[in-house]
């Protein structure tokens, strides 16, 4: 077994742990302390790196995958990139785009060292949804036109 092998059945295995842990707020409050730290190793061990711009910092990003076919992007502007997350989501279909949220603290904190922020603007938490669309900006405060899933809907968790 190879290690990209290793890493996408480690990746598959904790997925479902990271979704547990952030299902609701009481769980987050260890749940978030341990995504943040799944991404300071991932940013270790696949060694990423701080970029200069958006475009570099994306194509990093997506580098701490096991795939890239897993994250492609889909779209770049000059200070945007938005890209697919196409693996299964254990919140998908779920209705819980808080709990999508909080799980995705995980690429918040890569992206926070790689260059740049985070936004998820479609969830598979929300119903029908079969891939999260999401956006690596250089300073999300100067895109207000780019509103995360989980404040367009009602939280019920």
């Amino acid at each position: 077994m190879n290690i990209n092998t290793i890493n996408k059945h480690l990746f598959n295995s904790l997925i479902h742990v990271t979704r547990w842990l952030t299902e609701n707020k009481t769980r987050n409050l260890f749940g978030r302390p341990v995504l943040r730290f799944l991404g300071e190793i991932t940013l270790f061990i696949k060694k990423g790196k701080k970029k200069e711009s958006i475009a570099a910092s994306a194509t990093e990003w997506q580098k701490m995958f096991p795939s890239q076919k897993m994250v492609p992007i889909v779209k770049m502007e000059e200070d945007t990139v938005f890209a697919e997350i196409r693996t299964t989501c254990p919140y998908r279909g779920s209705g819980n785009v808080e709990g999508c949220y909080r799980m995705m603290e995980y690429d918040r904190k890569m992206m926070e060292t790689i260059g740049g922020d985070f936004v998820v603007l479609r969830s598979q938490a929300e119903p029908g949804v079969e891939s999260c669309l999401i956006a690596m900006t250089i300073d999300i405060k100067n895109r207000p036109d780019l509103i995360a899933a989980h404040l367009k809907v009602k939280p019920d968790v």
